[in-house]
């Protein structure tokens, strides 16, 4: 029934069926995180990377209506491009699906499909989480609803900066959901490496990581992990200038009115503006660091 729903492609299939390292990646960043071209580029060096790391790249993401895990160096451009493309979560993909459209899968519609196809790990930029003034609005990200479901770990620099981070870690400790510091003791806030806020564990070699998420689910522990992986100090953002910045983006957000799935689009792009730009070049860092780690954990998973 579920091979009506989703296309693997040969090399995901060939890789997974051999026990081979794969590591899934998610195509919001591509359709709704990045301007074009930058978009491209970015998607397709992260896949280098993780080659380079020994691990086959599974870019996810829904294209007329199939769930496809691998796309094509055409099929990102497509995402790149094109403004048909829906962002999708949780509650979007049988509709995406059943309406034959195009989707950029979040990371909640990414650990789905990844967990769907048998892939373990999954590298993103930043998880979502409890947007700022949800005490009021119940903005709540549903990427921390799926890490307590879903079996995949998340690597990534922590939480977007725009989000409440303290509410978000939180929520995940109600949740369950291991809140890991890879070679750091603070979790890390996106742009910047520190937020205020202690991981549960650190960890500090792959090996010792690797062995932690084999152990979670062996013994039946349900859920992902957030394996917080800190941006490289040589690209990380002022602390109070990326605040102020966000703050800024924040309040003009509330004046337009701006709720919703579109707020993180939003505040990203105004983000970016205050910045000058330079918070997409940490972006991108953040993501190729990333990217690195998540494939040396595909790869020492594949081999326990």
């Amino acid at each position: 029934m579920l091979k009506k729903y989703i296309d693997i492609s040969s090399e995901v299939v060939s890789a997974l069926k051999e026990n081979k390292p794969v590591v899934a990646l998610e195509s919001t960043i591509i359709s709704h995180g990045m301007p074009y071209p930058v978009n491209v580029e970015t998607a397709l060096k992260v896949e280098e990377i993780v080659r380079g790391n020994g691990a086959i790249p599974a870019t996810i993401g829904i294209m007329e209506g199939k769930l496809k895990v691998g796309l094509t160096v055409e099929e990102i451009e497509h995402f790149a491009k094109n403004d048909d493309i829906v962002k999708v979560s949780r509650r979007d993909i049988p509709f995406i699906i059943a309406k034959k459209l195009n989707g950029a899968t979040t990371v909640a519609a990414t650990m789905i499909i990844a967990s769907l196809a048998g892939i373990k790990v999954f590298v993103t930029g930043g998880i979502g989480g409890v947007h700022r003034g949800a005490q009021q609005s119940f903005d709540i990200s549903a990427d921390l609803m799926e890490l307590a479901k879903t079996d995949v770990a998340v690597v990534c620099a922590g939480a977007k900066s725009i989000l409440d981070i303290g509410l978000t870690l939180e929520y995940l400790e109600t949740q369950g959901v291991p809140i890991v510091g890879y070679k750091t003791e603070e979790f890390p806030s996106f742009y910047t490496r520190k937020s205020g806020f202690k991981v549960d564990y650190r960890v500090d070699t792959i090996e010792e990581l690797a062995n932690a998420v084999k152990i979670k689910w062996d013994l039946g522990l349900k859920g992902g992990l957030v394996i917080g992986n800190p941006i490289p100090e040589e690209y990380e953002m002022d602390y109070d200038v990326i605040n102020r910045s966000i703050e800024d983006a924040l309040y003009e957000a509330k004046k337009a009115g701006i709720k919703g799935k579109e707020t993180t689009p939003f505040l990203l792009s105004k983000v970016k503006k205050l910045t000058e730009g330079k918070s997409l070049e940490s972006n991108i860092r953040l993501v190729y660091n990333n990217a690195e780690v998540g494939a040396k954990l595909a790869v020492q998973l594949s081999k326990l």
